[in-house]
């Protein structure tokens, strides 16, 4: 008689997966500029997050790693930027994070506790989900960007209350209404958090943010961030005054408990965001108008006004296929699935760069115009 090896339940699993199309398998590639190659493929790549495609700089390489920030691996570069982050978000004081799910998992978990009430967006994303259930605060959803639902649930009694928001969300693309989230938060002396990993450096005066694109950045008690997305950089922050980040520095396991980023990451981030992203900014805001109001004269539904842009499709095979389509003719453009996103909401999910040259644009246009001709 053969014995069941003890993982086997795993292959069932992986099955239920594949049957509902949901399976995920990791693509090699090697990206450059605006393009990415993919098995000595040359494609447009639209999956990008390099927003602003900062022109890439020499990093030198010294010492690659010491031990926690708490222990040796607080390098002095840290400070330095440390302190320009808490500057470009106008608060007391910041602190680095290896990631931004990394920033979401110990800043909130470390402030918010049991007895506290947690407002959080459905479309809030998994590092923010995971954040509020690690804090073991009472998680009440509020319908996305729903200001009246948000107002109506905000009612429940508790010691302390959060608001907690992406700024721009991942896979839509579309903004939280963050002045009137802030009103509500100041009626009732709630904490407003915001995640605005898709927003800073990109949007707002001097790529500040979307708090200070609505204008009410001082009204923002915590920010959560990342330095790989708009920067182009790696790492995560987050930036509030002094005893919030003293409390995380004491209370955020995925801060104490982890490795410190290499000091070379450090320093590279300083030079990124002392560099005239100006340019950059511009042309990436020119390359959104240009993508956007493409895919609307081809006829797709193009609801975004920023540089992720969403395109529904709802059953996921079709997606996959839609994608592969895309892939056979230079785009990729990755499709998006569950629990990513909703079920039944599967997309393809477009990141506008400001890598994209007129041409790649073009170019772009012209597969999104035969995909749509074969498939909407």
């Amino acid at each position: 008689m053969t014995l069941k090896h003890k993982l086997n339940f795993i292959n069932k699993e992986l099955t239920k997966i594949k049957e509902t199309n949901l399976h995920r398998q990791l693509q090699y590639g090697k990206s450059q500029g605006s393009h990415i190659t993919i098995k000595d493929k040359k494609l447009i790549n639209l999956c990008s997050n390099d927003y602003l495609g900062i022109p890439i700089t020499k990093i030198q390489t010294n010492q690659l790693q010491s031990s926690s920030r708490l222990v040796s691996g607080n390098d002095e570069s840290y400070k330095k930027l440390e302190n320009i982050l808490a500057k470009h978000k106008s608060q007391q004081n910041s602190l680095i994070y290896p990631t931004g799910y990394m920033a979401n998992l110990g800043s909130i978990s470390a402030i918010a506790k049991k007895g506290d009430i947690i407002l959080s967006d459905e479309l809030n994303h998994a590092s923010i989900i995971e954040a509020c259930k690690l804090s073991e605060a009472k998680v009440i959803i509020y319908k996305h960007n729903d200001i009246e639902d948000l107002t109506k649930k905000i009612k429940s009694k508790s010691k302390n209350k959060f608001i907690i928001t992406e700024g721009i969300f991942s896979m839509d693309g579309d903004l939280a209404p963050l002045k009137e989230i802030t009103e509500i938060a100041q009626k009732v002396n709630a904490i407003t958090v915001v995640d605005d990993a898709h927003g800073d450096f990109v949007i707002g005066k001097e790529g500040k943010g979307t708090p200070n694109y609505f204008k009410v950045e001082k009204k923002i008690d915590l920010y959560i961030s990342s330095l790989s997305k708009g920067l182009g950089s790696f790492g995560g922050y987050v930036a509030s005054q002094n005893n919030v980040i003293d409390l995380c520095i004491n209370k955020s396991k995925s801060f104490i408990y982890t490795s410190a980023l290499p000091s070379f990451l450090i320093e590279h981030s300083i030079k990124r965001i002392e560099s005239n992203r100006s340019l950059q900014k511009t042309k990436l805001e020119n390359n959104i108008e240009k993508l956007s109001n493409g895919l609307k004269s081809i006829g797709y539904e193009i609801k975004s006004k920023t540089q992720i842009i969403p395109i529904i499709l709802g059953d996921e095979k079709l997606a996959m296929n839609f994608g592969k389509f895309l892939s056979d003719n230079g785009i990729f453009a990755q499709p998006i699935r569950y629990p990513t996103v909703p079920k039944n909401q599967a997309r393809l999910r477009i990141s506008v760069t400001a890598w994209l040259s007129n041409t790649d644009i073009e170019k772009s246009l012209k597969i999104f115009e035969k995909a749509y001709k074969k498939f909407m």
